[in-house]
């Protein structure tokens, strides 16, 4: 059913800013500015029957030259009918669509009359606005005769250009309007060529999309009953064109040039998507269609090729290429690189070689075959105050660093040892390493060996396993950045072994001078130039370390820091560090040296100074907590006594309800800090020590305690943590002579304590440990031999006099005197044998309250490295045999020289 519509003579004019509505077309816009929704509600909102409004195209005046460049070549215009544009100043006339009201813009003089299908009416919040959203339906074309630009909205005197009749279709996503009567028009023969090609056209665009969206049924019906100039006005406004072929359109009022420009642009979008299925047949010919990303790859090649855009110097590996060629690497090098590049470019990135290639050039690009860090000329001065103020003590450590750094100052190419510093945890070893770059001027990069059991870690996996990566020290001079750091390998004594390897022995080339110009990482597998680099190796004990690997490298030893040491790093190093990290300062806490003097003597005993730095980072808690209680008490007392306001007390004393008011402070950070100093700073005391940290963990009774009886000596070991006091306790209980030892033991512990009770067995008559009637000690008693902290793994060759004075100790009924501690091994002779870790040792002693130590004969030569305040405070004794031990181990002499003996 249709209806025929008589245009009025006036229409409200809407307009539509680089946009054009198409008979048969349907737009849904949403009007805001006040003139359209003026227009929406007098025109269309108010009126009970559907109205009528015209829609016009307007243009800025920055656009209109290269559409009227199209119109004066004929462009947009049937022949003999040229459009023309009304120009208007909206200075005195509206805003199109919001703009500025001072831009000039181009009313078209033709528009297309609109009726509304739905509305629909809102309110913008909080401003109150309001606006209309209205779908709009394209019915004919009408030219403008008159514009009238006064009033709320724009209005305007019109001519149909068309006859319509009202009616339309509602078929798939197309709103369709009734023909024109055009039996004259059908009958031209023009018209009905024009017509076949459309048809042609329209009907293989329509089974291309059935086949892509299965949306085409229908519309194939409607090429067979609607009139084509209807068909090319509804074709066209779905397709994205440009604003002046939209315009062309528009001004296509004679039928014939309307449906020649149809089928131009139906034609022009039809080659657009052969083209596109050109380009997807040809991809998905090469490869499986399950292969994505590299089909998207292959269609943008082939969108280059229609294109003729084959710029490829942007591309990944033309960049990468240009990496590699400024990472300045040996020809021989070079000339593998780029063998390795031309294979990775003739591959596809699906291939399973491709990424790991990839990653191998990127390595190869990243690495410094050239790039060194330039050093700074070396003062030695500097480096040592440099050393001083980082480190306390450590003389001969820091003076064997000033003749390294002054090796390297008159010989920059010298190939210098590699220095390992070996000593307990807590030593400074890895920040000494840290001063030596300092003072080069070279970066610094540590690479941890602790744990690392496998050799690929040192060397680096080959690249046919998947998961392969370089080890560790090329990794680190890719992170590093240059080819001359100073590289520290941490914990060199914690590499172990398996069946993956020997990290240890891998080590040898690389700390080799010799062979380590050409390390060979199996990842890398081309030669890579370390002699630049400057080695330090640090470690907690020797014997770990393979003798090979061990001869590589100058050990420097770090036995630990004496009481008086500690209490200087405390008050130089660790205090300001402490106070620091917990945001405090002198003026709120102090640390006498009398109370850094007691946490070292009742709270740590480690060779290093971690544990006192902990427990120092414990009172500067309990400070922190104080302070911070003690601003918020200051912070309430100051809204309380500071916030006062005439009007707050009137309006409380009226009763009256406030919302809230803003009430400034006069307190200002000036005030606050005050505040804080007025109270005196926390000093710490005996009692707040006991109160943080604890009951006393250690105190110089312990010896004294332990020794009370007979069958316990005081011995003298060495751990990884530096030296510690060993108590041996010997007891005998009914048995049949046997020997139990405990303690979790190693085995050359086990076999001295097998030799001491032979050789005091051997000796019962010289030291008259038994009646003249008694042959044998062992007859009926068993010996049980235990050294207390048995979580503790013990092993080594040091205890063998301390194992004997427990058993003489028993077996005379005697003490061992509680001052006195002892080091040594001894032969099945007696003979005495010199130890290892003498300065530990003695270190140890001296923390402990020891007063006399016992040393081998041929270990007075190692007391030279002990400080001379603790070697003042002890009482050294040497012993060359057995028999001096015992001599000095108990009071009044050895016990044959007692005439009292104890009967067993």
């Amino acid at each position: 059913m249709a209806e025929s519509v008589e245009l009025p003579g006036r229409l409200a004019i809407l307009p539509f800013r680089n946009k054009v509505l198409l008979p048969g077309a349907f737009i849904r816009i949403r009007c805001t500015s006040q003139s359209s929704v003026k227009l929406v509600e007098q025109e269309l909102w108010q009126r009970e029957e559907k109205g009528l409004i015209g829609i016009l195209p307007v243009q800025d005046a920055a656009e209109t030259t290269s559409m009227d460049s199209m119109l004066s070549q004929g462009v947009g215009s049937e022949s003999g009918e040229r459009s023309s544009n009304v120009q208007v100043s909206t200075s005195d006339a509206h805003k199109v669509d919001g703009k500025n009201p001072s831009e000039v813009i181009h009313w078209h003089n033709r528009g297309v009359a609109a009726r509304a299908l739905h509305l629909s009416r809102g309110v913008e919040k909080p401003s109150g606005r309001v606006t209309y959203i209205v779908v709009l339906e394209g019915l004919c074309r009408f030219n403008i005769e008159e514009l009238n630009t006064r009033g709320p909205y724009c209005t305007a005197k019109i001519s149909p250009l068309e006859m319509t009749k009202s009616g339309y279709f509602l078929i798939s996503i197309f709103y369709l309007l009734t023909c024109l009567e055009m039996e004259q028009v059908e009958q031209d023969p023009d018209f009905v060529t024009l017509s076949r090609q459309f048809k042609a056209i329209a009907m293989e665009l329509i089974s291309i999309l059935e086949q892509k969206q299965k949306t085409g049924g229908r519309i194939k019906v409607l090429l067979e009953t609607l009139p084509f100039h209807k068909l090319a006005d509804i074709f066209v406004a779905s397709f994205e064109i440009s604003f002046e072929e939209q315009l062309c359109m528009l001004d296509s009022v004679d039928p014939k040039v309307r449906l020649s420009k149809a089928t131009e642009l139906v034609d022009r979008h039809l080659q657009s998507i052969r083209v596109a299925e050109k380009i997807t047949q040809k991809v998905e010919g090469q490869l499986s269609k399950s292969q994505k990303e590299y089909l998207l790859r292959q269609q943008m090649r082939a969108i280059k090729e229609e294109l003729g855009d084959n710029d490829d110097d942007e591309d990944d590996l033309a960049s990468l290429e240009r990496k590699m060629q400024n990472a300045g690497m040996p020809s021989n090098i070079w000339k593998h690189a780029q063998r390795e590049l031309r294979r990775l470019k003739k591959m596809q990135p699906q291939q399973p070689g491709y990424n790991s290639s990839r990653v191998y050039l990127d390595l190869l690009a990243d690495l410094p075959w050239q790039k060194a860090s330039e050093e700074q000329e070396l003062d030695l001065k500097a480096a040592k105050d440099h050393l001083d103020c980082d480190h306390y003590g450590l003389v001969k450590i820091k003076q064997r660093i000033i003749e390294y750094l002054a090796v390297r100052k008159l010989k920059p190419d010298a190939r210098g040892p590699v220095l390992c510093f070996v000593g307990p945890p807590g030593v400074g070893k890895t920040s000494l390493a840290s001063s030596i770059a300092a003072a080069l001027g070279r970066k610094f990069i540590r690479i941890s060996l602790g744990g690392v059991k496998d050799e690929a870690d040192i060397r680096g996996h080959r690249r046919t396993y998947i998961g392969s990566m370089p080890g560790r020290l090329i990794d680190g001079l890719k992170r590093v950045g240059v080819c001359n750091p100073v590289m520290l390998l941490d914990e060199i004594d914690k590499t172990g072994s398996d069946v993956r390897g020997d990290p240890a022995s891998a080590l040898l080339e690389v700390l080799d001078p010799e062979q380590n110009k050409s390390f060979n990482d199996h990842y890398l597998n081309v030669p890579f130039d370390l002699s630049k680099v400057i080695f330090v190796a640090t470690a907690n004990r020797m014997q770990p370390i393979p003798p090979p690997l061990l001869d590589r490298m100058e050990v420097i030893e770090l036995p630990g820091y004496t009481a008086e040491e500690k209490l200087r790093i405390a008050m130089q190093h660790l205090i300001p560090r402490v106070l620091d990290q917990h945001g405090l300062s002198s003026a709120f806490l102090q640390i006498p040296e009398d109370m850094v003097k007691l946490v070292i003597q009742r709270y740590t005993r480690e060779a290093g100074v971690r544990n006192l730095e902990r427990n120092l980072a414990a009172l500067a808690r309990a400070a922190a907590v104080r302070v911070a209680e003690r601003e918020q008490a200051v912070s309430v007392s100051k809204d309380v006594h500071k916030i006062t306001s005439p009007l707050l007390d009137n309006r409380l004393a009226e009763g009256a309800e406030m919302e809230m008011e803003v009430i400034p402070m006069v307190v200002n950070n000036h005030e606050i800090s005050n505040a804080f100093r007025i109270a005196s700073p926390l000093v710490v005391d005996e009692a707040m020590l006991e109160k943080i940290l604890g009951p006393p963990r250690f105190d110089d009774q312990e010896a004294a305690d332990r020794v009370a009886t007979p069958g316990v000596s005081v011995g003298l070991v060495w751990t990884a943590f530096g030296g510690e006091v060993q108590f041996v306790e010997a007891t005998s209980v009914v048995g049949n002579g046997e020997l139990r030892l405990t303690g979790q033991l190693g085995d050359v512990i086990k076999e001295s304590a097998q030799i001491a009770l032979t050789w005091v067995r051997a000796r019962v008559e010289d030291l008259k440990l038994a009646a003249a009637e008694e042959t044998d000690l062992l007859q009926g008693k068993d010996i049980h031999i235990h050294f207390p902290a048995g979580a503790v793994p013990k092993d080594g060759p040091s205890a063998g006099v301390t194992l004997v004075t427990a058993l003489v100790s028993l077996f005379s009924q005697k003490n061992v005197r509680a001052d006195t501690a002892m080091t040594g091994e001894m032969t099945l002779r007696g003979l005495v044998l010199p130890v290892g870790g003498v300065k530990d040792k003695v270190l140890a002693a001296h923390r402990y309250g020891i007063k006399r130590v016992i040393l081998p004969e041929r270990n007075l030569k190692d007391l030279v490295e002990v400080p001379a305040d603790v070697l003042s405070s002890l009482e050294i004794l040497v012993a060359k045999r057995m028999e001096d031990v015992l001599e000095h181990a108990f009071d009044g002499g050895c016990p044959w020289r007692q005439h009292q003996h104890s009967k067993l």
